[in-house]
This record gives structure tokens, C-alpha cells and sequence, in this order.
């Protein structure tokens, strides 16, 4: 921590109005970065899914080996429904005249 009772030195001069900075680059060790093992596991797996998906889909005879001809009857009885009392007339609706707009003023 500097000294709040001294005075402040002068600017340096030998230092350059403008100053470059380099950035370096270092390069990963030469064993590898890591972290790439999960994901070619999981490209993988996904690329066997995928071939177990498309053996099953167009495997077309599949489970049809034989043809056998099965008859069903379809034919379920409906129930009847009991005969509902008649409704009463509905009262006619009054006569409604259209409104009418004002004619434009000229």
C-alpha cells in the first residue's frame, strides 16, 4: 500500500504512448481435451436405435406367415329407446321490423 504522505512521482517517460498487447495461445495437452467419450456414446446409442427402428419398419413380412380367412359377426343389436313424450308447440315469434340507417346528408 503506497504512502498517502508522499508526494506523487512525476509520469515516466520511457514508457510508449501506445501500447500492443499479444495474446499466446496455448494449445491443449497432447492426451486429448476429454469430455468427447459421452458424446460418441450418445451418437452412438442413437445410431443403433435408429437401425433397430428401420429393421422393424421395413421388415414387411414380419409375422404374417401364413393367411388364414377369419369370419366375425359384427352385428351388435342395438337397444330401442322408449317412446318420448311430445313436446308442446313453440309460440310463433313476433315480426321484427330491420332497422333503418339515416340517409346521408348532400
Amino acid at each position: 500500500m503506497t504512502d498517502p504522505n508522499v508526494p506523487p512521482t512525476p509520469p515516466r517517460d520511457d514508457r510508449p504512448e501506445v501500447v500492443h498487447h499479444t495474446t499466446i495461445n496455448n494449445p491443449p495437452p497432447s492426451g486429448g481435451g476429454g469430455g468427447g467419450g459421452f458424446l460418441a456414446f450418445l451418437i452412438g446409442g442413437i445410431v443403433i436405435v435408429l437401425i433397430i427402428v428401420a429393421v422393424v419398419l421395413l421388415n414387411g413380412d414380419m409375422g404374417t406367415s401364413d393367411e388364414t380367412n377369419v369370419d366375425l359377426n359384427v352385428d351388435v343389436p342395438t337397444p330401442s329407446m322408449p317412446e318420448a313424450p311430445s313436446l308442446p308447440e313453440a309460440p310463433d315469434l313476433p315480426t321484427i321490423e330491420p332497422p333503418t340507417a339515416p340517409a346521408p346528408a348532400q
